[in-house]
Order: structure tokens, then sequence, then C-alpha cells
């Protein structure tokens, strides 16, 4: 379903606005002084255009009054020099080619400057987002809505860097228009009025098709976030072989084309409508503009001007039209760009609300009492049912539990609350009796070490994949080297050329990729490199072959004795190695006890057993 767009018109075109301040804020932090110098300049380019018209007027009207003046000797270059009237008219010649060389100066000045100063906001912007974005929660990753609002700010983080520019531009041409009607005003004050009216309608025009530009990409960000996955499935290491494989590329590239041609289609009909009214409404200014030369070259041929006035106020006219109507249609260009800015800015503006508590509570070393669930229940965002209900359960320091049952039972749901990736919708969760929401966010989870079934491959070296478990200590060669031992990658890093250094995955030239159990390896010692209180593996082992998974649950069961531990998994011949098992159903906890005792209960986990033991036989 597209997104909807409820915001009135005018007053939010003109709303947008307000995030400017903001912008320049952070622009001058990425660089204060460029940030000055670049104004700096501007403000002084502004004056030429007027000074160096004034010179050409002073140059005309010498020119007519040498002309005028009798002479009885034949001009030499001498002249230039001797004669005082010709010196004049030089240093008006050079006058004016300095004052064209510094504002070519300025120009390439500024446009250095700006490129620089975009470069140092993007990059400053770009990390901002990334920072912000690690602070949201799990869920407002997970909704469809928030991705799309998340991919409108990322694409505006380096889009809108020309607003920077286009607003000092701004800046500069107000000065430089100031200037020129100052100048004009002594002659015909009232013709500036006629040329800005005239060009109101072409300013209005723009207006309107800026924001209807600004509402067609608000309303197609969810076809484009499809575009862009459509582009990435057709074009992707990761997913070429299955695409290749069931044959998908057709289909694939149907379905990018689709959606290409609509976007296309859209964007053309907007250009057309804006490209026919906007030929009709400029009409009027160039009408208002040769109106006034009109008026300008009847007073001359009058005598009320001089030859040097006529080019004066004729190029400051025609400078003031575009300075007017550049002004104007610059005001809805820096509108229509705020409005896509607010996208980055109102990004900023969401919180987490899964986040710590002003005054936390220390963590408790070592855990003495164990994480206890009272009555919890949760349900996904948009979810009509819930993930888990009236869950209850305790978990000892120092105990060993499996949670087991069929897909939906809630078993990664329950990790998920442990870590506080999402808050119970209701009930609570104790750790020493004390709530989670109470131990400051960053502290609990840096005491907590899990690994999933859909971990991630990082493209980096195999050190810093092993690192990445506890990324504060990846300078710790010695620790790393532990971790991979006792996670079984340590023979996995030895055959490779560059061992800890090599580069991993093929997305980077000089990359290797591993096996899916290589790969899972690697994500199994970042547990042990994190050394934390509570070990969770949410079916870590999927990609292993029967031995590897046994070596790898006999040395877990070894290394974290002593520990609280979370064992996910189907197979049965893992968790029964647990001190405990928790068998789930709907969210609740149906059974609970040792492998012996749950068979001999005869009840959901006998069965479940029974099923897979069979496959065995």
């Amino acid at each position: 379903m597209p997104v909807t767009d409820t915001r009135s018109p005018f007053s939010e075109r003109l709303g947008a606005l307000r995030y400017l301040p903001d912008l320049f804020r952070q622009v001058r932090a990425a660089s204060p002084r460029l940030f000055a110098a670049s104004l700096g300049l501007r403000l002084v380019g502004a004056c030429l255009p007027v000074l160096m018209l004034y010179l050409a007027k002073l140059i005309l009207d010498a020119i007519v009054a040498e002309h005028a003046r009798p002479r009885t000797v034949p001009m030499e270059p001498a002249a230039w020099v001797s004669d005082p009237h010709l010196s004049h008219l030089a240093l008006l010649v050079l006058g004016e080619l300095g004052l064209a060389l510094l504002s070519d100066l300025i120009g390439r000045l500024v446009t250095l400057l700006d490129g620089l100063i975009a470069d140092l906001y993007s990059n400053a912007a770009t990390l901002r987002l990334m920072r912000h974005a690690a602070a949201l929660d799990l869920a407002q990753f997970e909704d469809s809505a928030q991705q799309d609002r998340l991919e409108r700010a990322r694409r505006q983080v380096t889009g809108r860097t020309s607003l920077i520019a286009q607003v000092f531009g701004q800046v500069q041409s107000v000065v430089t228009l100031a200037s020129f009607a100052a100048g004009v005003a002594a002659f015909t004050p009232w013709l500036i009025l006629l040329i800005a009216a005239a060009l109101v309608p072409a300013f209005l025009n723009e207006w309107y098709f800026t924001r209807a530009g600004y509402r067609l990409a608000f309303t197609r960000s969810p076809e484009r976030r499809r575009i862009d996955y459509l582009r990435y499935l057709g074009a992707s290491v990761e997913a070429a072989k299955e695409v290749k494989l069931f044959g998908l590329n057709g289909y694939i590239a149907d379905l990018y084309g689709g959606l290409a041609d609509k976007l296309v289609s859209d964007n053309r009909r907007l250009a057309i409508r804006r490209s026919g009214w906007g030929w009709l409404f400029a009409s009027l200014g160039t009408l208002a503009y040769y109106g006034a030369y009109a008026v300008i070259v009847w007073r001359t041929v009058s005598g009320g001007f001089g030859i040097g006035d006529l080019a004066f106020l004729a190029g400051a006219f025609q400078r003031l039209r575009g300075l007017i109507e550049g002004l104007l249609l610059g005001l809805t260009q820096v509108a229509g760009q705020a409005q896509y800015l607010e996208d980055l800015f109102s990004f900023f503006e969401i919180r987490p609300q899964v986040r710590s508590p002003e005054n936390p509570v220390p963590f408790p070393t070592p855990i003495r009492v164990g994480l206890v669930f009272e009555d919890v229940g949760f349900r996904y965002a948009g979810a009509a049912d819930w993930a888990v209900r009236h869950l209850g359960f305790t978990l000892r320091a120092g105990e060993s539990i499996a949670l087991v049952g069929e897909n939906g039972a809630g078993k990664t749901t329950i990790v998920k609350l442990m870590t506080r990736l999402y808050d119970p919708s209701e009930g609570r969760i104790l750790l020493d009796g004390v709530p989670l929401s109470a131990y400051d966010l960053d502290d609990l989870r840096a005491r907590i070490g899990a690994i999933f079934q859909d971990f991630v491959r990082f493209d980096l070296t195999a050190g810093e994949n092993v690192a990445v478990g506890r990324i504060v200590e990846r300078d710790d060669s010695a620790r790393i080297a532990r971790a991979a031992g006792r996670g079984l990658a340590d023979a996995v890093i030895e055959r490779l050329p560059a061992r800890y250094d090599q580069p991993l995955g093929k997305r980077f030239e000089g990359g290797i990729d591993l096996s899916g159990g290589e790969w899972q390896k690697i994500a199994l010692s970042r547990l042990y490199m994190r050394e934390a209180a509570i070990l969770i593996l949410d079916e870590p082992t999927a990609a292993l072959d029967a031995r590897a998974e046994a070596d790898v649950f006999r040395r877990f069961r070894d290394l974290s004795a002593g520990r609280t531990t979370v064992l996910i998994s189907h197979r049965f011949s893992t968790v029964r190695i647990a001190d405990r098992i928790l068998v789930l159903e709907a969210g609740r906890v149906l059974e609970s006890g040792t492998h012996a005792e749950l068979v001999a209960l005869e009840g959901r986990y006998a069965e479940l057993f029974e099923l897979q033991a069979a496959g065995y036989r």
C-alpha cells in the first residue's frame, strides 16, 4: 500500500525550511574555516558584477566624449600614456579587466571550497546517520514504513549537499540584486517592480511543480526500495546460484522493468506538464523585460539618458531580470530540496523505545540468581497473534537450558527479549531480581553472547570476523587466536593464504569465500571472543555435519561450564546435553525437565523425539 503524505501543500513547503538552520549548523561544524571563507568570498563576488557594469558605463561615456573631442594630430599608441583623457580610459579598461580576473578567481575558489565542504559534511552526516540508525530498536528496523523512512534519509545524506551551495548562491544573488537595484533606482525604480510582478507567476508555477515532484518521490519510496532489491537480486554474488539454477533472470528483469517503467512514466508526465506551464509563465517575464528595455531606449533617443546610461540600464535590467527570476525559482528549489532534507532530519527525530534508564543498576558480577520470565507476553507490530503469551520460567545462574519447539513456537523471540532487542508487551523479565529495563542497555548486551542461525558474514579479514564478538579487543591477537581455537575456526584460518589477515567474502578483490560450515565456525568463535556471562546459541550449527556439530557442542559444554547458557536446536542429540529442556508451543512452556524425564513423560517432547529418532533407524 503506498505511503500517503497528508501534509498541507503551502505551509509545509515553507515549514520544511525550518531544517535549514540545522543544515547550516552541521555544515559549519564540519569545517568552520572553510564555511566562513566560502561565505566571505561569495559576498565579495556579489558586488563585482555591478562594479564591472558601472565601469563599462564609464568606458562608453569616455569613448563618446573622446569622439566628440577635436583631434589635431594623428592618434599614436603612446597617446595612451601621454594623453590624460586616454590614460583615464586605459585605467578604466584595466580596472574592468582586473575585476573580471578577480571574479573568475573567486568563482573557482568558491567551487573548490563548496566541493570540500560538501565532502566533509557528507562524511559527518553519514556517520551521524549510521550512529543514529544503530541506536534504533530492532522493531523499527523490521517495520516496512520505517525502512522506507531510513531509505529516504540515506538518499538525502549525499543527495542534498548541493543545497548548501544553492543557499549560499541565493545569498550572493540577493546582495548582487540589491546592488543593481540601488543603481537602477536612481533612474527608473518603477520598472523594477514591473519585472518583479511579471515573474511572480513563473515563481508560483515552479513552487507548485517542485512540491508535486517531492510528493511523487515520497509516495514512490516503497517501489524504489523494491527496485533496489530487484537490482540486487539480479546482479549479486549471494543470489547468483539460485537465480541461475531456477532461471529467474527473466522473471526478475520483468518485475524490475515493470516497476521502472511505471516510475519513468510518472516522472515523464510530471516533466511534460512542468515544461509546458513553465514556458508559458516565463514568457510573461520576457515580455516585461522587453517592455522595460523599450522604455529605456525611448528615453535615450529623447535625450533623457546618455549612451553609457543606456548600456548600464540595459545591462542592469537584463541582470535584474535574471536575478529576480533566479531568486524566485531558486526559492522554490530550496524549499523543494528542504522537503527532501526533512526526510533526513526527521529521521534523526525518531527515538528508540528500548533504551537505557537515566540511573541504571550495575550489572551483577557474577550472576547469582538468574533470569526469571514473569507472565511475559510479546506481539510483533502489526501481527494478530502473540509470539509468546503468559510465558513464565526461570533460567538459574550457571544453568544450561535448551529451548525446543516447532517453528513459530517463540524460541527466537525469547532470545530477543533476553537481549532486550525487544521489550515485553506484557509481564517482565528479571535478572537477579531486577527488571532488565533497569540495567544499562550497552552493559547488558556486552554481558550476553549470542550467535544466531542467520549470522552475518562480514566482508572483513578473518581476524576481524572473529574480533567482532568483542570489537574493542580487535588488536588483541592472542585473544582472537584463543577464541578461534575454542570455536574450531583455527584450522580453517590457518589454511588461508594470509591467515588472520586474509579478507573473506567475494565482495572485494582478494577476498576468499568459505563454506557454510567454515563460516559457522568463524561465527561461533565470536561467542568465545566475547567471554560473556550469558551465552546463547540459536541454531548455530545448521550447516555443520554431524561429527562437526558433536565436536562444537562437546567443546561448548566444556568451555561454558559454570556459565548461564541457552541452546536452541531442532536436533535432540544436541539439546539433551542441557541441564534442563523447555518445550514450547504457541508461545508457552508446555513441558520442562531433563531429556530422560521428558521422554518418560511421554508428552510432546517424547513425540517429537520419536519422530526424529525414527528417521535414523
